[in-house]
């Protein structure tokens, strides 16, 4: 009586496993595949090791694909809920030419989005190139919000000039109202300090004297690269540095010839992400990334989060759909950032809406918008451009 008991279970067993393989099979191919491809930068400066190694702040932490991969990771199980796959590929590019080449070639095979961590040059050339929705996850570059803005083109990652206003916001919150700004050489760091006066003059603060620095091996510019020097002979309530590498930008702290903050891209800085964020979620958020991928989650990460986020929200709301229709989802949805808003891509510049953390990198000491800053519709919209300020010729 043994022997036909064991076999009449296997049986059983294997009726079952049948039955489930046919199960999944039937789920599977009644799901709803979604194609994506992430473009990325080859060479891209950001992961130079030793870059990468001095962690600066609001500089990348590592690939973009890691905030993505933990985004559909914790999407996994409305997905599967709504019979939906998103199936990703990451093709890198070393050239604007071959950026908008892989962009063409990804729409010819029938992706329906691209998610792009790319200098803005090439985001703007893949953008133009393409129907499909692009979603910006690397470029911070007001121009792509602005003249070289797309109705296809969204970005989760804040600019500039949100970053900028944050730090505005936080001056006039404490009062600091008369502001030193420092600006290195590069064509970048010219343009991202007329960004910072434009928010200066938003937000009613002074601008009492504007002074280059330059690093150099040169002795003659020696006094380009010396703290004391460069803010000595002025009054001011604090130093707004902007410098892109931030390699000047990381010894001005503490070294400088009055007692008074560093602002910009050291000191105070206006971030997307900081890992040591302890409200609405955020720490589960943190500590699932680093488990996954052995470092902390970066403004970059989190960019590269919002993108997967938006897009299996989109998808699991859709049958299979044209860019178009996606391109519309995405442009309804209200996303949770585990920052504390519902979150939207706005109309008039398709940039996503959304709370800044200021930190001095060891944690998070306020957010912007700042309490107390008022706004008509929405106080997420005082970051950035407002719609009246608008200045997309491609967008309604």
């Amino acid at each position: 009586m043994v022997l036909p008991l064991r076999a009449s279970v296997i049986q059983s067993a294997h009726r079952l496993l049948l039955a489930s393989a046919l199960t999944w099979a039937c789920a599977t191919a009644h799901a709803a595949s979604w194609s994506v491809t992430l473009l990325e930068d080859q060479d891209a400066p950001g992961l130079e090791k030793q870059k990468l190694e001095r962690a600066y702040l609001g500089h990348v932490g590592g690939p973009a694909a890691d905030g993505w991969s933990q985004a559909l990771a914790d999407a996994r199980f409305e997905l599967d809920a709504a019979k939906t796959q998103i199936n990703w590929k990451t093709h890198s590019v070393s050239s604007l030419e071959a950026a908008r080449t892989a962009a063409q070639q990804a729409e010819k095979a029938g992706q329906q989005a691209l998610v792009v961590n790319l200098p803005a040059a090439w985001v703007a050339a893949v953008s133009v190139a393409v129907k499909l929705p692009v979603i910006n996850v690397g470029s911070e570059v007001d121009a792509l919000r602005e003249a070289q803005c797309q109705r296809n083109l969204l970005h989760t990652l804040p600019s500039d000039r949100m970053r900028a206003d944050a730090l505005a916001q936080a001056l006039v919150s404490r009062k600091w109202m008369q502001v030193l700004l420092l600006t290195g050489p590069t064509d970048e760091d010219r343009a991202r300090a007329a960004t910072a006066q434009a928010s200066l003059r938003r937000y009613g603060l002074k601008l009492v004297e504007q002074r280059p620095f330059k690093l150099s091996a040169d002795p003659r510019e020696r006094d380009l690269a010396n703290p004391r020097l460069l803010t000595s002979g002025v009054n001011y309530d604090a130093v707004w540095v902007v410098d892109s590498e931030a390699e000047f930008a990381r010894s001005l702290p503490y070294n400088i010839q009055a007692a008074r903050p560093v602002v910009g891209d050291a000191g105070l800085v206006a971030l997307a992400w900081h890992a040591q964020y302890e409200r609405y979620g955020a720490p589960q958020v943190s500590r699932r990334f680093a488990k996954a991928y052995q470092r902390p989650m970066t403004h970059h990460d989190w960019a590269g989060w919002m993108a997967g986020k938006a897009l299996s929200q989109a998808a699991s709301g859709l049958p299979k759909a044209s860019p178009g229709e996606l391109l519309a989802a995405l442009n309804r949805l209200a996303l949770d950032g585990s920052k504390g808003a519902s979150l939207q891509f706005r109309p008039w510049d398709g940039q996503l809406q959304q709370t800044l953390l200021l930190t001095d990198g060891q944690g998070v000491v306020g957010t912007a918008p700042v309490e107390g800053v008022l706004h008509p519709h929405n106080v997420l919209d005082t970051l950035g451009a407002d719609r009246p300020e608008k200045r997309c010729p491609n967008r309604p």
